[in-house]
Order: C-alpha cells, then structure tokens, then sequence
C-alpha cells in the first residue's frame, strides 16, 4: 500500500512538473533558489551571456575566440569580458539587493533568444528586464528596463562597468558627442588580457524613450580603477511605467585591430539604429535559424528540451566566421574554451545538415589552422597534417601536460577530415572542396600514411594511442582510432576522384590493412588488450555511426548488447546513450531507442532551466556536446537523415509508440522537409 502510495505521489509530482514545462519555446523558473541554480546562455554565435539569479547581474560575458594563457595547466583559456549589462537600481536612495526582490520569475524564451526576470520591490514598485545578445550584431547586446511604480518614488539606475579580475591595466572612459539629433553618451572601458597580448574592451548607453533634449540628465561616477558607472534619476507617480534600455558591444584584438573605438563605434551604430529596428531584425535572424526545426507530436516535455538542445547550438556558433565552440560553448569557461572532437563527431553533424552554413565555419576554424597541425605532425615524426587534442586561438596543442590525451589522442585528426568530407557530401559544393576540403583531406591522409606501423604484409597497426575511451590509455588498435583513419583514407582518395587530382596509392593500401579487432565472442574488440572493463564513453558503437564501417545489423546488436553494459551509470559524459539511440532505432527497436534517448539526457539536467551537465549529477552546464549527439539521435536515429557521397537521403527508422509523428524541417541546402510516423 505504502509502495503504491508513493508511486501515486511521484505521478502526481511527475505531472505537475510536466505541466510547467510543457511550452514548445519557453522555460520558466517560477521560484529561484541561489543555493541551486545554474545559469542559462543567451548568445548570438559570438558573445554569450550567462544569467545570474541576482537582480541586474550576470555571471558571465564570454566572447568567441578569445584566450590568453593563466591559470589552469600554463595553456591558453577563455577569458571573461567586460560585464557589460550589470547594473544598480537606487530606488529612493536606497540600493535594491537579492534580499529585497521578492516573488522573482525569470524566463528564455527560445524562439527569439531573450531572457526576461521579473520581481517586486517591497510595496514600492514592479520591476522588469529582458536581454539580448543581438542576432544580427555579433558584438552587441540590448537591456530592456521597465519600472511600475506603485507609489511615488524616485529611481536611479545605473550601467556599471566592472573589469573581471583576470584582466589588466584597465583604463575608463565617459564620452559625449553632440549631434543635432542626438546626444551620445557613452561608458567605456578597456584593457590587457592577463599576458598582455590582447586588449578588450566595451561600451555602453543609455536608449531613452523621451524625445532629444528631453532625456534624464546622465552623471557618470569613477569609483576605482576596475570599476565606474553612469546613472540617472527619473521621478515616477503611482502607477507609473518608465522604460529605458541599455545597449552595449564588446570587441577584442581578437577581432579588430582597434577594438577601443570599434567597440564605442558599434555601440554608436546600434544606440541609432534604435530600438524597434534592433529587435526587429534580431527576431527576423532567429525567425530564419528556426525554419530548421525538429518538431515531435506527443511529446510536449521532449519538445521543449530538443528546442532548448537546438536553442543552445544556434547560440554557440555563427555563419560567417571561423571560430567553432568548446564543449560548454559560450556557456562560461569551461574545458578553458577549447575545441575538441566534440565539436567535429558531436556538434557538426546536427548543424550540418540543419544550416550548412554555419557549419562550414567550423570547418574553416580547422582550415585556418592546417599550418599549425602540420608543424604537430612534424614535431612529432609524422608527415601531413596532425590536429591538435585541444586547440584555442592558434591551433597549437593546447591540452594541459598532465592529461595524455594530448600526445596521443590521435583519432581527432581523422575527426577533423571526417567532418570536411561531410561538409561536401552535404553541399556538393565542388569549389569548396578544391579550396578548402581538399587540402585538410590530403594532409591527414598522409599522416595517417605515416602514423601506421607496416607490421608484415597486410598487417599496418596504429599504436600507442588514447582512445575515443578516454579510460584506454597507450593502447595499440583501437577500434574507433583505427576505423576513423580507414574513413579518413578513403574520403581523401574519393576527393581526388571527384577532383581529377592524383591520390597517393598507398592511401588505398593502408586503408585496406589497418586491423579491426574482434572478441572470441564475435564482438568488435575495443583495443588490442580490451578485455570487458567498463569504458567512459562509445568507441566501438561509433563505428556503426557515423563512421559506417560496420553495417551489419547482427554485428550492430552484437557490439551494442555487449557495450551498452560497459558503461558506469555515473562520471561518464552524456553522448554515449545517444549513439545507442541512434542505432536502435535504425534497427528498428523504437522503445529501446526511446529508453536511451531519455537516458542520454535527463539525468543530466540541472535547474531552474533543464540545462545539461556533462555527467549524472554534474554541475558543468551548458554540455553542448551532449546536446549534439542528442539531436543527431533525432535527426539521424528517429529521423533517418543519412549522409552520403551524393548528399541527404532518408533510411529506414522506427520512433517510439508514444511519439506521434516527428518532423525534420529547413534540411540540408534546399531546405527539405522529412517526416517519419
């Protein structure tokens, strides 16, 4: 009875949680407890801000690109920028603080990428704001203020410029240029990165909705070195709204040889564009990203949290550049923002075929450091081009000493070329291959040539290796290694075919005599001295996806019921469940597929805002590169999207009995609709 009881209650509770979480583009956080909360992301592809459950903060302002070397393992990190959108709110001159707002809400809304708090202010006022980071200005960002009076009361708001601690020989500025039309009144600041390589910087103003020359007189207040202000005072009646916004942009070195006057220059342009036409054309920019869509019918909990996966890998990355997101994206400092294989075996496929566009700047990310992969290779006695484990700002190695993942790690090469040739299996975009595909292709095939070991005739081991299980350390013959250099081989030799370019022979040959491995059971062998102990993440299941090296569906089930009890239920990344799910519903088990598509995720998820952590009861969101394999269970698993040579077709796959229908729309180059039931 007690059993029974208890299932009752956690139905109910069940329920009630869905039924808070049941909007398609909208996640709220209806009560905010500090002590348990993890920031949500609004970006825009290059500058990400991170929110905070205090009043006018956030946690974080993190730009795309930017690194400089201190702190952990003497390698490149991320680097906070300027908190640009912090700011104090007197009212009758008293400071408000987290204490004092009281029934505070906050809430993203996914389809336009705005993040909105709410609160009361004792009996004095209600208080609103809303954030941007602007779809269609890389560098900016927008505030919304908006202040009900409940009874007469004088407010004083303020935009508070404050360097993070990391930063150096912080300078501020407060500029006033007078137009005709238009006072311009500007907070700006800038300063050394921690080695002093690169400046950054940022600038502020106020948007008032009074007409010129009736606007609220600004002061502007030094109070240290790291830290000034520009303020404001507007009496309001009882019942009165007052509403202004803060616009801002912050730049590097990184990105402009005179970030100083570009950043107040940006901030300029967007303060005059005005309001209406900001918003406006950043709707329009995310109204475009969205026409590539997953739609589920019967699922509305699983819906929300596919468009919160697809939210954040739209937030994190951006046609046009040649910049490609770290795990945690631009969700904070995590993994020091380097770029892994995350983002190539992870993240790419799902924005490959949902905006080729933006992942061809990812793809340019790796072109742009082909120079520095072939001096790796060469350090290290191998021709061509070898890609670093980690890689920041210039593509040299950048994983810490202690984690041998650096040296060994080799797969991420493969990885790299893997994703160049999807790019144009997808695009059929021959120019590109030529320029760009081809010559990453070529160098890691010839390092692939070399990196074996010609152990007799028809026998080329690769050794020495960490896996794709990263558990498998100095291992010879792993099987995700192994296969992902067979692919990468035969791509290049398929390139030059299409290319009318000469192949290198021994390509064909290596290719046919690396060795994948296999159990007295019959199972695919993880590594030559793999013996059935648990492993961190998928390896041999990678082979059936995405590399597609073994086909057979009774070699897929045999390697996938072997494996799928190899993995511990805690401390290891979130990616691996996906892949299951993936493979299941190719095979046709959509309850399977179903079990683990839940399983890849939810355990993950952290509150207020369902953002993914890296592991089960991990405190590290936003793992963008959960999120990835995740949508590609959708697209490529219950979807059946399939890459091949001549671009996107569509296989067979089953979907769970409680999804009605899902829908894959804005596919590939053509913007293809596909639909499985």
């Amino acid at each position: 009875m007690k059993k029974k009881l208890l299932q009752f209650l956690s139905g109910i509770f069940c329920c009630l949680f869905q039924a808070q979480a049941q909007d398609a583009w909208k996640i709220s956080a209806e009560k905010i407890d500090p002590a348990n909360y993890y920031g949500v992301t609004v970006a825009n592809g290059m500058i990400g801000i991170v929110s905070s459950p205090e009043p006018f903060k956030v946690k974080n302002v993190v730009l795309a690109g930017v690194y400089d070397q201190y702190g952990r393992g003497r390698v490149s990190n991320f680097l906070n920028s300027f908190n640009l959108l912090n700011m104090n709110l007197d009212i009758n001159g008293k400071r408000l603080d987290a204490k004092a707002a009281t029934n505070m809400k906050q809430q993203l809304d996914m389809q336009h990428a705005s993040f909105t708090t709410t609160f009361s202010y004792g009996d004095e006022a209600e208080i609103k704001y809303t954030y941007y980071s602007l779809r269609q200005l890389p560098f900016t960002v927008l505030m919304d203020v908006s202040i009900t009076a409940k009874k007469a009361i004088t407010i004083t708001p303020a935009s508070v410029m404050e360097a993070p601690d990391a930063l150096r020989d912080v300078q501020n500025y407060y500029n006033e240029i007078d137009r005709p039309h238009v006072t311009l009144k500007l907070l700006t600041s800038t300063a050394k990165s921690p080695t002093g390589k690169l400046q950054l910087c940022a600038s502020t103003s106020f948007l008032f909705p009074e007409p010129h020359g009736q606007e609220p007189s600004v002061i502007h207040e030094m109070w240290d070195s790291n830290m000034h202000l520009m303020k404001f005072s507007k009496n309001l009646k009882a019942g009165e709204t007052y509403t202004f916004s803060v616009i801002g942009s912050s730049i590097t070195s990184v990105h402009h040889d005179d970030p100083l006057n570009e950043a107040e220059r940006l901030t300029i342009f967007a303060r005059l564009e005005g309001h209406d036409r900001l918003l406006k054309f950043h709707n329009q920019a995310w109204d475009e990203l969205w026409k590539s869509d997953i739609k589920i019918e019967g699922d509305a909990q699983a819906q929300q949290d596919i468009h919160s996966m697809l939210y954040h890998l739209y937030s994190f990355s951006r046609a046009g550049t040649a910049f490609s997101p770290s795990p945690m994206g631009l969700s904070g400092l995590g993994y020091n923002g380097h770029v892994f294989w995350d983002t190539e075996v992870w993240m790419y496929p799902a924005l490959l075929v949902l905006h080729p566009e933006i992942a061809k700047s990812l793809v340019e990310y790796r072109f742009e450091r082909l120079e520095a992969a072939r001096k790796n290779a060469f350090s290290h006695g191998f021709k061509g081009a070898m890609y670093p484990w980690e890689s920041a700002g210039t593509g040299v190695e950048e994983t810490p000493v202690w984690a041998l993942s650096g040296p060994f790690e080799h797969h991420i090469t493969a990885d790299v070329a893997n994703a160049a040739w999807n790019y144009y299996c997808v695009t059929q975009d021959k120019t590109w291959l030529r320029e760009r595909g081809w010559p990453i292709l070529q160098a890691t095939a010839d390092f692939w040539a070399s990196r074996v070991e010609r152990n007799g005739t028809n026998h080329f081991d690769i050794k020495n290796v960490v896996a794709a299980d990263e558990w498998a350390e100095n291992v010879d013959n792993n099987a995700f290694t192994n296969a992902a250099a067979k692919v990468n081989l035969q791509n290049a030799a398929s390139a030059a075919k299409i290319l009318g370019l000469p192949a290198n022979a021994d390509w064909a040959l290596v290719a046919q005599n690396i060795p994948i491995l296999k159990l007295p059971n019959g199972v695919t062998q993880e590594h030559a001295t793999y013996h059935g102990e648990g492993i961190k993440q998928g390896d041999v299941n990678l082979l059936a996806y995405p590399l597609k090296t073994i086909t057979d569906p009774n070699q897929i089930k045999k390697d996938l019921a072997y494996y799928e009890t190899r993995i511990p239920n805690e401390g290891t990344p979130a990616m691996t469940q996906a892949i299951f799910a993936l493979l299941y519903s190719r095979l046709g088990d959509g309850e399977k597929a179903y079990r683990w598509f839940k399983e890849a995720y939810e355990p993950n998820l952290v509150p207020p805002f369902r953002v993914i952590a890296e592991t089960k009861g991990g405190t590290n969101p936003y793992f963008a590169t959960g999120a990835g394999g995740i949508l590609q269970s959708l697209l490529m698993g219950f979807g059946g999207l399939d890459i091949t040579p001549t671009g996107i077709t569509q296989i067979k796959s089953k979907l769970p009995s409680r999804w009605k229908s899902i829908m894959l729309t804005g596919i590939g180059p053509n913007h293809q609709t596909y639909t499985v039931k």
